[in-house]
This record gives C-alpha cells, sequence and structure tokens, in this order.
C-alpha cells in the first residue's frame, strides 16, 4: 500500500516513542536548556511594546501600530536569517542578531520614555523586529539533525514536534504574564527590558552550543539547497498562509484583551487571562504528542482550524472574565494541533539542507499574521472598545481555514517513503513513557 499523507502506517506492533525517550536523546539537553531561555522573551516582546506605547501615548491603535512594525520586520527578515543559518551556522547569525537586538530594544524604550516624535518609534521598531533570534526554528532543526541518525530515531520526529509546541506555548504562559506584571508594578518599560536583557544573555548561550548544531551549507552539505529557497515549495507556501490565521489570533488576542481588562478598570488580569489561553495550547500540546493518531496530519491541520475558527466565533459576544477565560482557554486547545501538524508537513515537504528557512518561514507567517492583527484590533478597540477588537481572530482564522481546504493537495510529501523522515512525517506514532 502507498502512503499519502492522511494514510496512516500500520505500526501498531512497534513500541510507541514518547518523550522520555526523545529527552534522552545524546545531547538533547545541551541545546534545550538555553534554547528555552533564549526564546522565553519572544513571548514578551509585543505585550511589551504595546503596554509601553499605550502607557506614554495613551492609544492602543499607536500602541498596535509600533508592535505590528516590529512583527512585520521579523516576518520579512526571519526567513533570511534562517536561509543564512542554514548556509553559514547557526551561531555565526546568532551572535550578531542578539546583539543588533538588545540594542534596537533599548533604543525604542528610551525613544518612548522621552516622548520622542511618532516616526521615530517606528524607525526604532524596524531593527528591533527584524533582529528577533529564530530560536524555535533553530530548535527544531536540531533536533531533525539529532534525529536523522536511524530509523529508529527517526521515529520521534513527530514527538519532537509536540514538545516543541509544548515548549513555545509554555513561554507564552509565562512571556505576558511576566511582562505585564513587570508593566503594570515595576515600571511600564521593564516588560520590554526584561525581553531584550533575556535575549541576549539566552541567545549567547545557545550560539555557544556548536556541537549540536546542523552542518552548515558551507561546510560542504551541498550547493543545490542553498540555491532553491523553501518558500518555492507550494506546500510551504500553502502552510506560511494558513499560519498567518494563527498569527491573528495571537495578536489579536494581545490587544483585546488588554483593551478588555483596561475597559473593566483591571489592566492587571490581562496577564492571567492571556496566560489561560496559552495553557490551553501548552496542554493541548502535551495531549497531542500523546495519542496515536488514526488520521494524518492535513486533516488534524483542518481540523485544528475548523474548531479555532467556531471559538473565535464567540469571543466578541463576551463579557464577563471567567466565560472569556473559558473560551480563551478552548481556543488555545485548538492551536497546539494547527501548529504541530503544520510543523511536521515541513519535514516531509522540504529537503533538509532548508529545513531551518522552512521553519522561519512559517514563524515569519504567525509574525505577520500577529502583526496585522495588532494593527487592526488595536484600532477597532480605540473606536469600538474591545468587543470589535475580538473579530480579527475570526477574520483571520476563517480565511486561513477556507485556504487550507483548497489547497489541501499542495501538502503532500515530496518523496513519500523513499526515506525514514520522510515517512515519519506522515505517520506521526508518539505516546507518553
Amino acid at each position: 500500500m502507498s502512503h499519502t499523507v492522511d494514510s496512516p502506517a500500520v505500526e501498531t506492533a512497534a513500541p510507541r516513542p514518547g518523550y522520555g525517550q526523545l529527552l534522552r536523546t545524546p545531547r538533547a539537553w545541551t541545546f534545550l536548556v538555553p534554547g528555552f531561555a533564549a526564546r522565553q522573551p519572544f513571548a514578551m516582546l509585543t505585550i511589551g511594546i504595546v503596554l509601553l506605547i499605550q502607557h506614554t501615548t495613551g492609544s492602543y491603535g499607536t500602541a498596535g501600530a509600533v508592535a505590528a512594525t516590529t512583527g512585520v520586520a521579523m516576518a520579512l527578515c526571519a526567513p533570511q536569517s534562517g536561509k543564512l543559518a542554514d548556509r553559514v551556522g547557526q551561531a555565526r547569525v546568532l551572535v550578531p542578531g542578539v546583539l543588533a537586538h538588545a540594542a534596537s530594544v533599548a533604543a525604542l524604550i528610551a525613544l518612548a520614555l522621552a516622548d520622542a516624535p511618532l516616526w521615530t518609534l517606528f524607525a526604532a521598531a524596524v531593527p528591533t523586529g527584524a533582529s528577533v533570534p529564530q530560536i524555535g526554528p533553530m530548535v527544531r532543526s536540531r533536533w531533525a539533525t539529532a534525529l536523522a541518525g536511524s530509523p529508529g530515531t527517526a521515529r520521534l520526529l513527530p514527538t519532537a514536534a509536540a514538545f516543541e509546541s509544548v515548549t513555545d506555548e509554555f513561554t507564552f504562559v509565562i512571556g505576558p504574564v511576566l511582562a505585564t506584571a513587570l508593566c503594570t508594578t515595576v515600571h511600564p518599560a521593564a516588560g520590554l527590558g526584561a525581553e531584550g536583557a533575556l535575549t541576549l544573555a539566552g541567545g549567547l548561550l545557545f550560539a555557544a552550543r556548536r556541537a549540536t548544531q546542523p552542518r552548515p551549507l558551507s561546510a560542504g552539505t551541498g550547493a543545490r539547497g542553498a540555491r532553491a529557497s523553501a518558500l518555492s515549495v507550494s506546500g510551504v507556501r500553502v502552510l506560511a498562509a494558513a499560519f498567518l490565521g494563527i498569527g491573528t489570533v495571537f495578536g489579536g488576542m494581545q490587544v483585546s484583551l488588554a483593551a478588555f481588562a483596561e475597559e473593566i478598570g483591571s489592566p492587571a488580569v490581562n496577564g492571567p487571562l492571556y496566560g489561560v489561553f496559552a495553557a490551553g495550547n501548552m496542554l493541548s500540546g502535551l495531549a497531542f504528542g500523546a495519542i496515536t493518531w488514526k488520521t494524518g496530519p492535513r486533516r488534524r491541520l483542518v481540523l485544528g482550524y475548523g474548531g479555532l475558527t467556531l471559538i473565535a466565533a464567540t469571543l466578541w459576544a463576551v463579557h464577563s472574565v471567567p466565560l472569556l477565560a473559558l473560551l480563551g482557554f478552548l481556543a488555545g486547545l485548538c492551536i497546539a494541533p494547527a501548529l504541530i501538524s503544520g510543523y511536521t508537513l515541513v519535514d516531509a515537504l522540504v529537503e533538509p539542507s532548508a529545513r531551518t528557512e522552512a521553519f522561519t518561514w512559517l514563524t515569519g507567517a504567525v509574525a505577520l499574521g500577529q502583526a496585522a492583527a495588532v494593527t487592526v484590533a488595536g484600532r477597532l478597540a480605540d473606536a469600538h472598545g474591545a468587543r470589535a477588537g475580538f473579530l480579527v481572530p475570526l477574520a483571520g482564522t476563517g480565511l486561513a481555514l477556507i485556504v487550507l481546504l483548497s489547497f489541501q493537495s499542495k501538502l503532500l510529501p515530496r518523496g513519500a517513503g523513499h526515506s525514514a523522515i520522510r515517512a515519519m512525517g506522515h505517520r506521526e506514532p508518539a505516546a507518553v513513557d
């Protein structure tokens, strides 16, 4: 029988790989710990900018626009950073990047507190976003390198994808709560300042772990991958378009929850509300990696977006904190299946030489969707209140669902059945030890 993405392989006789087995991968902890520290600040960046700029200007629309500029700059530069990391090595890209990011964040804070002209805030936001280190894609690429040695270890790649999604969402449980607490109890600039400091320290530590980074193309892994962009693969373009929808959920929720908390006179509740949303995502990711699925990742991707669109359709009508927390939690439950399925499909769609770049296209798409959502939701919240801002996630996820339903055939794996990693990308067996 020939396998397709949605035709699960029959592997019931083999033990299912779990998180415990994954974490026993040699040298995995040497990049996991610094990688977690380095990507933690990413969850603090947008909310840190929004809270600081809203404090200094009094406008969520202006704050959202500045944050959106950061997101657009990241979305445009992240894939180029990933492609360069594939070519010359992660450390050579990370070190100057984190130094530039820390300097740009410091400049943005200084300009905002000095009531500098608005155009200077946008000017500082561009290098701030462009220099955001792509730690998540780099960690995923290191997992793929560490697990590619044999079919036995390659079977752990779906588990690694689930683990990385959980790790990402754990940062979004901690990051917004931490940034909000710092901004509301210490100083309006404290959240963004902590983001810059953590990025610098964590990024340099991660860059120092050179032994686990994928071999760069310049070291002789092939010239073909250096010439071809991951975006030339139609499936990557479809996934990138779909991931814009997830970005609209992140951005729309951040701004709208902040505006909602302001409206009810309890700005400090914003952090916990967003933390509950991210906690749903994290718990869903844990469960997702523990289940042996009978359906392939294409179908799970569509189902995840369908559920997310359904939940997003109810947010605008909510007025109470407990109900909004519940719906946010349910929305979070739907995000992890979509993210994990999308990242798993990347391994089946692109060559290893373009893997980091492909991951950064998806991460950049999330950032771009988040940037657009922050801008639109901020304007709507200013003009019509927080309820209007919640319409943004609905529009974004609805459009993404239409894209997926229309172009599912583009997500078929390249060379399915010709390598263990490609086949594993759509079999996806995973269980908890």
